[in-house]
């Protein structure tokens, strides 16, 4: 006898080609994300807003493009110098929405901020030529703050390991995929990041003006006096230790063996003292600068 013809639901389906593809694709990015919130979830601390939030800045203006973007900006409303809480609103709520925000929320935040960019972009009279919707400049910006959670999460919890580097790189593409960055010029693996990054900080090269303007960000000087002088100093030295040292140097600032010890010590108790708490209280204030632009965008009013 002959072999029998195979009939229709016997076959399995190809999940990558055909109707089925979509589902299939679709099933496989929702697990991919449910790992990528899981993990953030346990690594994720609000806290380091405060205490690392004008370094990662530092380093963004650490190319003179970008530096000068922001310093001779002329959308005033997003100035941090004059309106300081919409500017921490709308940055840390944007880091909200890029790590644990949905489709809907990223997309709306991207669009808002287009707008602002739409007006940045350099003038004859610039030192250096810059715009905002420059994709390399803004794949440095958003490099820069993946740069600056990965060493949260490794100083406050410890080394990950190298499926969780991996997994958080790949969550890390939402911080740029929100802004202008294609997806495809995101970092594919770790090795490919942190390639890529000594060459960026080889790059960074800070004049007068904008280390003027980066200095007074960590010090505080937005702040009214005394509180300026009251707070500035311990302001400045959490947020020297969080920068690299070629960085620290071209900023003139001070640090040695002594502050580095301290500092981690610092971060390690903060890690320990976090961990036992709710994800509600440890990502504070992330979620509530999120649910903010997330009810704003809810009731037609601007986001940034």
């Amino acid at each position: 006898m002959g072999a029998e013809p195979l009939r229709k639901h016997d076959l399995v389906p190809d999940p990558t080609v055909g109707d089925d593809s979509a589902d299939f694709i679709r099933a496989a990015r929702k697990a991919e994300r449910a790992e990528e919130l899981a993990l953030l979830r346990r690594k994720m601390d609000g806290i380091v807003v405060f205490i690392a939030g004008p370094a990662n800045v530092a380093l963004q203006l650490g190319w003179p493009e970008v530096g000068y973007g922001v310093v001779e900006s002329r959308v005033d409303s997003g100035k941090v110098t004059k309106h300081p809480f919409k500017r921490f609103r709308t940055t840390v709520g944007y880091l909200g929405i890029a790590l644990l925000g949905n489709h809907t929320q990223r997309l709306a935040y991207r669009q808002a901020i287009n707008e602002q960019h739409r007006q940045v972009r350099s003038t004859p009279d610039s030192p250096v030529k810059y715009n905002a919707f420059n994709r390399e400049l803004q794949l440095w910006v958003a490099s820069c703050i993946y740069y600056g959670t990965v060493d949260a999460f490794t100083r406050m919890h410890g080394p990950m390991t190298r499926e969780e580097e991996a997994i958080v790189l790949r969550a890390g593409a939402r911080i740029g995929t929100t802004l202008q960055v294609p997806q495809e010029m995101w970092h594919r693996t770790p090795e490919d990041f942190w390639a890529y990054w000594e060459e960026g900080i080889a790059r960074v090269d800070i004049d007068q003006r904008v280390g003027d303007y980066q200095r007074g960000l960590m010090r505080m000087d937005i702040l009214p006096v005394p509180l300026d002088r009251m707070l500035g100093p311990l302001h400045q030295w959490l947020n020297t230790g969080f920068l690299p040292e070629p960085v620290r140097d071209q900023l003139g600032l001070s640090w040695d063996g002594r502050d580095q010890q301290r500092h981690d010590r610092l971060l390690r108790t903060l890690g320990t003292i976090s961990r036992p708490l709710p994800h509600v209280f440890r990502v504070f204030p992330m979620n509530a600068m999120m649910w903010n632009l997330e009810i704003r965008r809810r009731l037609g009013r601007p986001m940034v």
